[in-house]
């Protein structure tokens, strides 16, 4: 309840939205496991226009917030590959090029996802793109 509370009490940028696609917004973790809640919203895919840039501004912004907090450590679930339909091996590129980036290093980020499938979808791409070097991915 107090979880959802202090995300009623986000400002709202317009009517019903408080977060806008590929924003970030953030709230106390209350009684998670966790000091704070960094919420996001993905594209719908094949729905919302350029859902690749709005994708990896989803991930870039919460990453910015931790950053500016000072965090350790974040965790994502795979952002749009659930009921937004988004591709999971595309998401995945999006993804991984985002948190790879150099300016990201000093935080320990997690992907918490939903299905073994999932998972070896995911551990594959990274997977290339460790292989390609310089921790890029390409999307297409």
């Amino acid at each position: 309840p107090r979880l959802y509370e202090a995300c009623k009490r986000i400002e709202e940028v317009a009517p019903g939205i408080r977060c806008p696609v590929g924003q970030a917004r953030i709230t106390p973790g209350f009684d998670l496991p966790a000091r704070y809640v960094i919420h996001t919203v993905g594209p719908r895919y094949r729905i919302d226009k350029d859902p690749e840039r709005l994708l990896a501004m989803a991930y870039e912004n919460s990453l910015k917030i931790a950053k500016e907090l000072g965090l350790r450590s974040i965790a994502f679930p795979a952002i749009s590959c659930g009921a937004y339909g988004y591709p999971m091996e595309d998401a995945a590129k999006i993804a991984l090029s985002v948190c790879m980036k150099p300016c990201y290093k000093d935080l320990e980020i997690y992907f918490y996802l939903f299905s073994d499938n999932a998972r070896r979808v995911w551990e594959r791409i990274y997977n290339e793109c460790t292989l390609e070097g310089k921790g890029k991915c390409s999307s297409h």
